[in-house]
């Protein structure tokens, strides 16, 4: 069986300082092959690429403080021949209401340069993308067009993740949804959201969950997907949605898209209280988007 040291104490390279980070040991000494003492200090060099140049980097969860889209790193002295296990964790922000993290685990043999690219989106096998959205809300009359885009009728249930305050789920229960799930993160909308169905009284409709939208687990029961999250999260959340969503739901975004995957119908809209121009979008799931987008299938513990 192979073994895996996790430990360290790193030098940081860079903008005219050195840093000397301590890291706290994964995994017990004795998890550590026996090696003769003449066989210890190799070191590795290490270049993590980042999306942007002013992204946070951890490294077994300690905070590099260094800056730059490329950024390198020694290694402490390591035993030779030894594999290795190190976790690199990546937090930017492309826009002003989106928090981007990104998580990978590198293995490799004591010695050997390793490059880390932390700008390239998850493969199979690796950790999912976080995103955490700042909320901003839909004004009403554009969330009543993105009912009538979506045809939200009385034998639809309707998810939103994201849900902000709740408006666009208790409006498509109002306009005839026989159930309604909301889901957000953050604690202060979920209240706002529940005393805001409660104030509707439709709280045997409606459903708002505090939790994470990427992990919801019944996608597969809804019939309309509502979303004001980002570009950024659609792209991240789409491989969950193609995989869970039967065929012939239907998704509906105000403003945002899904990268490659085009809409079936994009309306432009004029916003009666501000004036402001508004796009929003629907797509219909179907056979061919699954099997291009989808997530392959979640795989028992």
């Amino acid at each position: 069986m192979e073994k895996v040291v996790r430990f360290g104490v790193w030098t940081v390279f860079g903008f005219g300082f050195v840093v000397v980070a301590a890291l706290a040991a994964l995994t017990a000494l004795t998890a550590r092959p026996a090696v003769a003492q003449e066989s210890k200090g190799v070191k590795s060099k290490i270049t993590v690429t980042l999306p942007q140049d002013d992204a946070e980097l951890q490294i077994e969860k300690k905070m590099m403080k260094t800056a730059g889209l490329k950024r390198e790193f020694d290694t402490p002295e390591l035993d030779a021949k030894q594999m290795y296990e190190y976790e690199f964790i990546a937090t930017w922000r492309p826009n002003n209401y989106t928090v981007i993290t990104r998580t990978r685990v590198e293995k490799f043999t004591a010695g050997d340069a390793v490059n880390i690219d932390l700008t390239k989106e998850p493969k199979e096998g690796d950790a999912r993308d976080k995103a955490v959205i700042r909320f901003v809300p839909t004004p009403d009359d554009i969330v009543q067009e993105m009912i009538k885009l979506a045809k939200v009728g009385n034998e639809d249930v309707v998810f939103e993740p994201g849900c902000g305050d709740g408006r666009i789920v208790i409006a498509c229960v109002k306009a005839g949804a026989k159930r309604g799930v909301g889901i957000d993160l953050d604690e202060e909308r979920v209240k706002e959201s529940k005393e805001a169905v409660k104030a509707a009284n439709l709280g045997d409709k409606i459903d708002i969950r505090k939790a994470d939208a990427l992990e919801v687990k019944d996608y597969a029961d809804a019939t309309v997907v509502m979303l004001y999250m980002g570009d950024e999260f659609d792209l991240i959340i789409r491989p969950t949605l193609l995989r869970e969503l039967k065929v012939g739901t239907r998704i509906v975004s105000h403003r945002f898209t899904m990268g490659d995957w085009k809409p079936d119908e994009t309306k432009t809209l004029t916003g009666k209280e501000d004036g402001d121009e508004y796009l929003i979008h629907k797509w219909t799931v179907t056979e061919e988007a699954k099997k291009k987008y989808a997530a392959p299938p979640k795989k028992d513990k």
